[in-house]
């Protein structure tokens, strides 16, 4: 685990980010519920940090004076930015309706035999 190569504090990182001395139940749930919830999250952030640069507008920390033309963020940025987010789902919808096999791993189609172990498992002796 990457917490554990912290000096003095890995270990009791590592144990508490696993909910234990191993990865079990309360792990699995815990970064599932990260999983889960930081989309969100992060979706609000930008949300209002759009908000806020709407009302004030951005500012120029360094004082220097700026020649260029503004202009409004919605409706043009707001419009451009959905028609492309819009423009990528429909490719993406398209690519899973029509050719769902595409990306798909040759492997897939291979039929399972229990008694044949694959040729590219092999022990690590």
């Amino acid at each position: 685990n990457l917490f554990s190569a912290i000096p003095y504090i890995g270990q009791t990182l590592v144990e508490w980010a696993w909910g234990g001395f191993s990865v079990d139940n309360p792990t699995l749930t815990r970064f599932f519920t990260l999983h889960f919830l930081l989309p969100f999250v992060i979706t609000s952030l930008a949300l209002i940090h759009l908000t806020f640069l709407h009302e004030s507008g951005s500012n120029n920390p360094l004082g220097i004076t700026s020649n260029c033309d503004k202009i409004p963020f919605h409706p043009y940025f707001s419009l451009k930015d959905l028609l492309g987010f819009t423009a990528m789902l429909l490719l993406l919808t398209t690519l899973t309706l029509f050719s769902p096999n595409l990306l798909g791993d040759p492997e897939n189609y291979t039929p399972a035999n229990p008694l044949v172990t694959p040729p590219h498992i092999k022990p690590e002796w």
